[in-house]
Parts: structure tokens; C-alpha cells; sequence
């Protein structure tokens, strides 16, 4: 079994990006399961029905989450249908969406998990240690993935080692910038960050110069992202139906 993973959207470039090549990635990789970050996805802060419908369009089969989960008020009024997004379990409000779902694949239930970290992050009201050993103990899945969705390295690796024996592939987001630290951790596929899609010559797929001046001069600027040619990131990984472990993990990573 295969399952392919693709970094955090950023706005209409990284739309575009995911539009072009994961059709291509799909039938060179033959994933099982394609699973896409889209909280960045409508104009990098959020996504809206009609991006939601385009991600899945575009060849995925779920979409996770993170902090900007409720930037566009829009999601709450069609959130209970997305049933194909998986939103941070520890992210107020809680009570909205589902930060669990469970996909059946090759006769195996896959358990999808989206958590944010607590490190320089807003809105999280629970652990997200305590949140997946609750998950663990209370649902029942065959394979376990999970998208952390945290600003440190630290804080994911910690993750990973506590539940790395229990999950076989564990994925970092939210940064935006790829790493270099993808292994198999005890049978778990893991990377600190998958990185982005989004415009190549930018600050975390947002205008440089708004940043700068934002930076330098305490400028009150809006999330205003990049244009120009993109990126995409992702990681893909091969997991053993018959132990239950991942074999194999791979980066991907497309430049202009």
C-alpha cells in the first residue's frame, strides 16, 4: 500500500501547482491513498466550498487542516457536509467537522488524524499527546496517519517517538519549508515538515516585500500571497499490509 502526501497549499499557485502535477505524480507513485494539506488554500489563509470541491477534483481523496482552519467564516456553513476534511482535533471550536476519519483501503481501515501542536500556536485547547492516546484507545483503525500541524521540529519529533510504534506514517506541516529528515522511525514513515506548494520566490509562499516591511518598519500589512512560478512538496511512503509497518519513504519536491 502506498500513501502519498502533499504539504500545505498556498493560494492560487500552489492550486495551480497541485492542478498540474499531482495527476502525473499519481500514476507515476500509484498511491492508495492521497491525502493534501489545504489550510493555506484560498487565499492563504483557509479554504472556501468551492476549493474544497477543486483539491478533491484534482486527485484528492482528503483534505487535512491546520491553525487557519476557520480563517473563511464560509467553512462553517458547509463544514458538516466536507466529508472529506479532517480538521485539527484540538483546534477551537472543537464542536465543528471531524479531526478523525476513517477511509477503508485494500480491505484495511486507515485511520486519519489531524492535530496541532501547542509551540507559538492559538486557539489549540488540548494536548496533542493526550488527544491521540485518546484517539488510540477509542477508535479502531488498522494503520494510523497522522498530520501534526506545528510550528518546532522538537515538538513533532517528541510526537513521533511517544507514537511512532503505534502509527505508521507521521507527517509535519505548517512550517512550509521542507526538511530533510524523512525515515522510518521503528516502522513509522516521518518527517518534520513536508514543506509547501506554493510561489517559489517568496516568504513562506507570501509576498517578500510585504513581509519585509512588516518586518523591518511594523507595517500593518494582510496575508497577501505571492505570484510567480511554484513549488510543490510532498512525500510519499510503502507500507507492508501483512505487518503493518512502513518500508519505505520518499520526498518529493517539483521547483520551477
Amino acid at each position: 500500500m502506498r500513501i502519498l502526501f502533499i504539504g500545505d497549499i498556498v493560494g492560487s499557485p500552489g492550486r495551480q501547482m497541485l492542478q498540474q502535477h499531482l495527476p502525473a505524480l499519481k500514476e507515476k507513485i500509484c498511491p492508495d491513498l492521497t491525502i493534501v494539506n489545504g489550510e493555506n488554500a484560498a487565499h492563504g489563509k483557509g479554504i472556501t466550498k468551492k476549493i474544497y470541491y477543486q483539491l478533491l477534483g484534482c486527485g484528492a481523496d482528503y483534505i487535512t487542516m491546520g491553525n487557519h482552519t476557520f480563517s473563511k467564516s464560509e467553512l462553517k456553513m458547509f463544514i458538516q457536509e466536507a466529508d472529506r476534511l479532517i480538521r485539527p482535533v484540538n483546534l477551537a471550536p472543537v464542536e465543528l467537522g471531524e479531526g478523525v476519519r476513517i477511509a477503508r483501503v485494500n480491505g484495511k481501515r486507515i485511520g486519519m488524524v489531524n492535530l496541532c501542536g501547542e509551540v507559538f500556536m492559538d486557539n489549540v485547547v488540548r494536548s496533542p499527546f493526550e488527544c491521540m492516546s485518546e484517539i488510540l484507545n477509542r477508535t479502531l483503525a488498522d494503520l494510523w496517519f497522522v498530520d501534526f500541524h506545528g510550528e518546532t521540529t522538537g515538538e513533532k519529533e517528541t510526537f513521533a517517538q511517544v507514537f511512532a510504534d503505534r502509527c505508521v506514517m507521521i507527517v509535519g506541516t505548517h512550517t512550509h519549508v521542507q526538511t530533510a529528515d524523512e525515515q522510518l522511525l521503528r516502522g513509522c514513515a516521518y518527517i518534520s515538515d513536508v514543506g509547501m506548494c506554493g510561489a517559489f520566490d517568496s516568504i513562506l509562499g507570501r509576498d517578500k516585500r510585504e513581509v519585509i516591511e512588516r518586518t523591518l518598519y511594523q507595517i500593518k500589512t494582510r496575508y497577501t500571497v505571492a505570484e510567480g512560478p511554484a513549488m510543490l512538496c510532498g512525500v510519499w511512503a510503502e507500507i507492508d499490509e501483512t505487518t503493518g509497518r512502513a518500508t519505505h519513504i520518499e520526498r518529493i519536491q517539483i521547483r520551477p
